[in-house]
């Protein structure tokens, strides 16, 4: 796999029920933590890092297992839909799919003077 654990920043992101801690491969949703795959955590890192953009599934997969999968093994697809499920109803509000391009993490608006972020 190839290490992109230093591309952005090692803030944390936070918002009212997801925390993803960057330095510490830990992600809490609501005060709970998840268990997560090693595969699921990159995924999701990556996302995070990349908050607002898409990222073509191309580059998910080339960052994440080090070469694009074949589209019939639909491996980065079933990664997402897990991670979605273990994000429960803030799955679908967070990772959004962009038909025939990628995927996109869509982060919480800022909560004034909090420090925080919410929907």
């Amino acid at each position: 796999m190839e290490s992109f654990q230093n591309e952005n920043h090692h803030q944390p992101y936070r918002d009212e029920h997801l925390y993803v801690d960057l330095r510490r491969e830990l992600v809490t949703l609501d005060c709970q933590a998840l268990n997560l795959t090693h595969k699921e955590y990159c995924v999701l890192l990556l996302l995070v890092q990349h908050a607002g953009e898409t990222l073509r599934r191309e580059t998910l997969e080339m960052k994440v297992w080090g070469h694009v999968l074949s589209a019939e093994a639909r491996t980065l697809e079933i990664h997402i839909r897990r991670l979605r499920k273990k994000l429960g109803i803030y799955g679908k509000q967070r990772i959004e799919v962009i038909l025939g391009v990628g995927y996109r993490f869509r982060p919480a608006s800022p909560l004034r003077g909090k420090g925080l972020f919410v929907v």
